[in-house]
Parts: structure tokens; sequence; C-alpha cells
């Protein structure tokens, strides 16, 4: 059964020089056009499999940017979505660039039944958010999350980014201390991982991106988990921090590797044991739904090894870690059975706790958690 349902937005009025998701310039584009596919799109998924979608906890609208969209088109979405999906959901989370999260589209947003904003903020250092290919300031931060707040949302969270080009571990520990005094509920900070296909990708290929030693990262890495802590945001996942109650529902049956359903153009999805992902291309997204065809470019059974090592790699990114009892119950024998020897080795080497009928990362095992990872994928 399909737990969370994610929709993909891919309009940004600014590119951001580390960004690969499936995103395009917002001029230009067949805006209008797409935001009745989407609706289209999800009323032929709904037409085909009712029963999937008759138990939804989450909605997540992401990008590119939903608030790229005028007020009337991101009103237009969300009357669609509604018209076809139930919004009253455990959570129904919008992300958000603080320049573009005007009264208007908040008013909208919570007209529209969305309880939760994950607002991309990334630094609070105004020289770092130009060279990420930010477009909005500090001043927008705190404004934009003001109005939300007297906009009536108490559940907002906001993105943070280390381990940039030329940043300092000083500079980290001043965005998290500016982060901080805001009181949010939810944080999630993650380090730079330079992609293909990105500004930055040229730069470091030239030569020309100086990025932080490992050692400077790691540090940054702690650092963030203290301040968290002391600040009582519990880190629930690698990259995650909330307060009590405040944990994100939908990003958490990804990690519980729970069934989701995934619309628009480059969207991800996995239902029925089959992962899926639709076709990039706005034009060539439009072409399939507007012929009434569900537009999916690749479709892919998932083994029963792949999901093994999946409930592994996605479980142990959070604190609770894997559960002995809920491995078996998916995978129809035990988790010792497959992996009692690896296991028993990253304990001893002090990467991994085993304890209430469970396995999870210690602190420093959060610090090589792809290492660990990849001892897993050894499923047969």
């Amino acid at each position: 059964m399909v737990r969370g349902v994610y929709i993909h937005i891919p309009f940004c009025h600014q590119i951001c020089n580390y960004c690969d998701f499936n995103k395009v310039y917002f001029r230009n584009q067949p805006v209008d056009e797409y935001i009745e596919a989407v609706g289209k799109e999800i009323a032929m998924a709904l037409n085909r499999s009712p029963e999937q979608f008759s138990n939804i906890e989450t909605i997540y609208l992401g990008g590119g940017t939903p608030t790229a969209l005028s007020p009337s088109q991101l009103e237009r979405l969300l009357e669609l979505i509604g018209g076809h999906l139930t919004t009253d959901v455990m959570e129904f989370t919008a992300e958000a660039n603080p320049d573009e999260l005007i009264i208007e589209k908040l008013k909208v947003l919570k007209n529209g039944g969305v309880n939760r904003l994950s607002l991309g903020v990334q630094s609070f250092d105004e020289q770092l958010l130009r060279r990420l290919g930010r477009t909005h300031t500090i001043d927008q931060v705190y404004r934009s999350i003001d109005d939300a707040f007297k906009a009536g949302f108490e559940n907002i969270s906001i993105d943070l980014m280390y381990g940039l080009p030329g940043q300092s571990d000083g500079q980290w520990e001043d965005t998290l201390e500016k982060a901080l005094a805001l009181n949010l509920p939810h944080y999630s900070a993650y380090s730079l991982i330079v992609e293909p296909k990105t500004v930055f990708y040229i730069q470091y290929m030239r030569g020309k991106l100086h990025l932080p030693e490992e050692e400077t990262e790691a540090k940054m890495y702690e650092m963030l988990m203290d301040k968290m802590e002391m600040n009582g945001l519990h880190q629930y996942e690698i990259s995650n921090f909330a307060k009590d109650g405040y944990q994100s529902i939908h990003n958490k049956i990804y990690w519980d590797n729970d069934e989701y359903a995934g619309f628009g153009a480059g969207a991800h999805g996995y239902i029925k044991g089959i992962r899926y992902s639709n076709h990039g291309p706005i034009k060539k997204y439009l072409q399939a739904v507007n012929m009434g065809q569900l537009p999916i470019l690749h479709q892919h059974e998932v083994t029963l090894m792949e999901k093994c090592e999946e409930e592994m790699f996605l479980g142990l990114r959070k604190n609770e870690g894997v559960s002995f009892e809920r491995f078996e119950q998916k995978m129809g024998f035990s988790m010792k059975e497959k992996y009692g020897g690896i296991i028993s080795e990253l304990v001893n080497e002090g990467l991994l706790t085993e304890d209430e009928g469970r396995i999870r990362l210690t602190k420093k095992g959060r610090f090589l958690g792809n290492e660990v990872f990849r001892q897993f994928l050894l499923c047969e």
C-alpha cells in the first residue's frame, strides 16, 4: 500500500550551482499545462489502482521549487491534488525558497491543506549563498519564517549545507547558531556532494573548486550533532534533527523502505514491489500524459536480494536502526542468517551497536556511514 505521495514541480527561477535534480528555468515553460498534466497523471494512477491510495499518510511537494509558481498556479495545483487525493493527511509538506514565500502564497498553501514547510536556506553567510547560486538574502529568511508563523504554520524545517567551497568551521558554527536561534522544530543539514552535470562539477573538474579537507568536514558534522542535541533537537537520521513529535513522516517512509507514489516529470515511485521513474524532459512528460498514458520511463521489479540490501542501507540511516523482527517479517528469513558475520565484525569495530532487538550506527559509525552501508550490499 502507498503510504506517501511525492509530486515534483521542476521549475526554478534560478538554477543553483550544486543542484542535479530534474529542473528547468521557469521562463517560457508550459507551466499551466504542466500543472494540468500532473492532475491527469494522478487521476490515471488512481483509476488503475484506487485501493493503493486508500491510506495515504503524507503528501510532499518538491522540486525544483513549488514556490516558483504564482499564487494562482499554486492554488490550481493544490485544487487538482485535493480533487483526487485526500489532503487530510498526517503531513503535507511543501518545499519553498525564502525569497519566493510571499504572504499570498503562504495563504494559498495553508488553504490547500499544506501543514509543513521545508525552506531551502543552506547558509546564513551571504557570500556562501552567492557562491551556491542562491538568490535569497538572510533578511528574506527571517521575513519568510516570520510570515509563515503569522500564516499559522508551526511545523517548519530549514535545510542547511556544510562542506561548501571556501567554508570554514567558524562560518559553519555561525550558521548553526543563527539557525538554532530561530527555535524551529526541525532542521536538515547535508554535506555538499559534487554531482555530475552541475556548475560545481565543471569547476571541480577544472581544478577551480576548493572544498574543505575531510578532517574539517568531519569536525563540522560533529559540531552539527553536538549543537543540535544541546538545543533539544534529537538526531533521528544521519542528516535530520527534530524536536519530539516533529520528525518528517514522509522522509521516514523512504528510510523504512515502504511504498510511495511519485507524480510529475522525473519523479520516482515504489508501488507493488516495482520502482519506477517518469520521463524527465517536460515535453516528453506532457506528450505521454496528454496521450492518456502514465509517463513512466523506467520500471524495475525489486528482487528479494535488492529489497534485502535496501532495507539495511536505508534503515541504518535512521538512529533507531533496523529491527530484527521487522526485517524477518518483510524478508521471510532472519537478518542474522544473512548478515550475522558482517554485523559481528562491524560491532567489534565500534561502527554498529546491537541492542533492544535492532542494530544501529554508533556515533563513530555515522561518520563512516557509506562505508558501513557498502558492507550490506552482499545479499544473494
